[in-house]
């Protein structure tokens, strides 16, 4: 996402964009003020794995360790994660999320950004919807009981305005031991060839006990594969 020079149609749209992450964090704020009789609390901790596999997508080539922290109160929750890459320097992640849920159903809206050495165009207050450095995406899901379902759509940063879906499947659990299936199909910058047209793209089967968790994971569009161990190192 390199900077360019904008047109004088584009100021708006570029200081919209540039506000929105401004209006989602004084929003959280606001709405997670405390109140009686609301259970609230923060949550914090780290992964780290051999590798960061998202949505079918190798990022890095590299283990990486994975810092989160976030303050739920009540249905809401704002938080913010990120992925550092140990091996790879240009393959960083750190976003910031806020979700609510109502029962099964839940909403989250996500900016992902990543940044690189400074001076190199990642600049984190640049929120062009052409060449800034940040992606938007508004998600939704659907838990019940083992069965999950996600939905996400880039709205703003990918000219694409990429889409995902996934399901997931808990078909294991037994002896502290957790086993699922993920199965996930995308659009857009998901895919490897020109070719727009949604294809699976996240074929992950994972077993967790205790701290530790194994993963194998299948990209069919890039036809390769990925094994990944995670450690969980939450307080």
């Amino acid at each position: 996402m390199n900077s360019r020079e904008m047109k004088s149609g584009d100021y708006r749209r570029y200081r919209q964009g540039r506000h929105l992450f401004t209006i989602m964090v004084i929003a959280g704020v606001f709405v997670l003020a405390p109140l009686n009789n609301i259970q609230a609390g923060f949550d914090l901790g780290a992964d780290v794995v051999s590798r960061y596999i998202w949505r079918g997508t190798d990022f890095g080539n590299s283990a990486s360790v994975q810092p989160y922290v976030s303050y739920g109160y009540g249905m809401l929750e704002v938080g913010a994660w990120s992925s550092w890459a140990v091996t790879a320097p240009g393959a960083n992640e750190n976003d910031l999320y806020l979700s609510s849920s109502l029962g099964p159903v839940s909403f989250v809206l996500t900016d992902y950004y990543f940044p690189v050495a400074q001076g190199t165009g990642s600049d984190f207050f640049d929120y062009d919807q052409s060449s800034g450095n940040h992606i938007l995406e508004f998600g939704a899901g659907y838990g019940n009981g083992p069965f999950s379902l996600f939905a996400g759509y880039n709205f703003w940063g990918d000219s694409e305005n990429s889409v995902y879906l996934e399901g997931s499947y808990e078909f294991y659990s037994k002896d502290k031991t957790q086993a699922s299936l993920a199965v996930g199909a995308g659009n857009g910058f998901y895919l490897t060839s020109p070719d727009d047209t949604p294809d699976l793209v996240n074929v992950a089967i994972t077993a967790a006990r205790d701290i530790f968790s194994v993963s194998y994971i299948l990209n069919p569009n890039a036809s390769v594969s990925w094994m990944v161990f995670g450690v969980n190192l939450s307080p």
